[in-house]
């Protein structure tokens, strides 16, 4: 499939779809070996269930392996489920320790005693670190493929050493320089390797501010924001003890970053990143089904505030048709206020430090808005009903309203996470809830106080 090497994805797709259904399965088995592992996983999650089960079998062992650390859990955990034993060792065990260290836990058990008994005794203690840490932390990001030098030693002798190593972990851009206790105490720049003098000691050369080690303990959304902000391409991990545990390089970085995007889209409307877009249709209906329950009773909130106001609305049908209007323009500038300083969280900007400075920022983008915005819906309601009253009703209403959101689109956020709530989950449904109650209690409440 050499020109499948150059087409698009839906191209690629297509092809792959035709020659399934024609039951070219050898054909279509063969499209994918010639793949980068990424498109084959792509590729595969864009299939139905059916068709994966059909085109799995005639991917080459080597070629699953890499391709089931790609794909999302969902599809993950059935292809796993539809393979024996000895094609699961066959398929994973020229895999990286932190890949391998992703996978394992799905593999069920007989796959993961025989896959260690493929590891030679260090691969398989370095597994086992890796797994001792949480999946979502510095350690369990890192794999155990680096270069050590010690820190008595010359350029000379560091590049005889990588010479005699005839081959380099993937993405090595410095050697690390630990005690004989293994104890990290910096790195070197492989570019500062070539371009010293050979009889040069190295410790002068050895860089500890743009190298500090993070502790294995650290959560991957801080691990991300130190890559991003150092412009590391790899970087040490270290236990509690500054003992050298591993590395962890930019390919993982930037796996972490596109699954907290992910995260942070998918949690708005209660769906998970990992779900399969082709999951049996019970299996969605449930998952969704919780989030549909949890919108009507926050619906059924707010419906009970307009309840009390049930005389007012049935004297002026006009406050009926307008209502809505209040009630999304606070949405949507809470809203944008909660994506900014959650988004601000995560990386690390928004503190309890300067949240009463942010607070106080929107806040005041909240009045600026709400008093140009509602300037403009009043003059609208008045050529349309003709009522200076209801024009000022909903222009203050409005301004509450834009206020409030404000308020607490930024509060919001960082309560949620100080009580271990994920706000990218719970904000945006709590932050609806409180703009629909305020934008139609205060306009409803003005209209009764003002209008009768």
């Amino acid at each position: 499939m050499a020109e499948a090497k150059h087409a698009s994805f839906e191209e690629c797709l297509q092809q792959l779809m035709n020659a399934l259904e024609a039951s070219l399965l050898e054909e279509a088995g063969a499209q994918l070996d010639e793949l980068h592992p990424s498109e084959v996983a792509k590729l595969l999650e864009a299939l139905p269930p059916k068709d994966r089960s059909l085109i799995w079998p005639r991917i080459e062992p080597r070629v699953q392996g890499e391709a089931l650390k790609e794909v999302n859990e969902d599809v993950q955990t059935q292809l796993i489920d539809e393979m024996s034993v000895e094609a699961l060792v066959k398929a994973t065990e020229g895999l990286d320790t932190d890949d391998l260290a992703d996978i394992v836990p799905n593999l069920p058990e007989t796959a993961v005693h025989s896959l260690l008994l493929t590891l030679d005794y260090k691969h398989r203690e370095h597994l086992k670190k890796v797994l001792t840490y949480p999946e979502d932390s510095a350690g369990g990001l890192m794999n155990t493929d680096f270069i050590t030098v010690r820190s008595d030693v010359t350029v000379r002798t560091v590049i005889r050493y990588l010479r005699l190593l005839k081959e380099m972990p993937v993405d090595t851009d410095k050697v690390f320089v630990v005690d004989r206790n293994f104890n990290y105490l910096g790195s070197l720049h492989v570019s500062t390797l070539l371009t010293e003098e050979p009889e040069q000691a190295i410790m002068p050369l050895v860089s500890t501010e743009t190298s500090k080690p993070i502790l294995a303990n650290t959560d991957e959304a801080v691990v991300a924001t130190l890559f991003e902000q150092r412009n590391l391409i790899s970087a040490p991990v270290v236990d509690e003890h500054n003992q050298l545990v591993g590395r962890i390089t930019i390919d993982d970085v930037v796996d972490v970053i596109r699954d907290q995007a992910e995260h942070s889209v998918m949690s708005m409307v209660g769906l998970d990143e990992e779900e399969d877009v082709f999951a049996p249709i019970v299996q969605s209906t449930k998952r969704r089904s919780v989030w549909l329950g949890v919108n009507l009773i926050t619906a059924f909130i707010a419906v009970s505030f307009i309840a009390l106001f049930e005389a007012t609305l049935q004297q002026k049908i006009a406050l009926a048709i307008l209502m809505p209007v209040v009630a999304s323009m606070g949405g949507i500038a809470g809203t944008q206020t909660l994506i900014l300083v959650t988004r601000g969280i995560a990386t690390g900007r928004v503190t309890t430090a300067n949240i009463k400075s942010l607070i106080n920022k929107e806040v005041s983008v909240g009045i600026l808005n709400g008093i140009c915005w509602s300037i403009v819906i009043a003059i609208a309601t008045f050529y349309w009903f003709d009522d200076i009253g209801l024009s000022v009703v909903i222009g203050i209403a409005i301004i509450v309203n834009l206020i409030i959101a404000a308020f607490f689109g930024a509060f919001l956020p960082l309560l949620l996470t100080k009580l271990k709530i994920d706000p990218a989950l719970a904000g945006g449904v709590i932050l609806t809830t409180i703009t629909d109650v305020i934008g139609f209690v205060a306009f409803l409440g003005l209209a009764a106080l003002v209008l009768n």
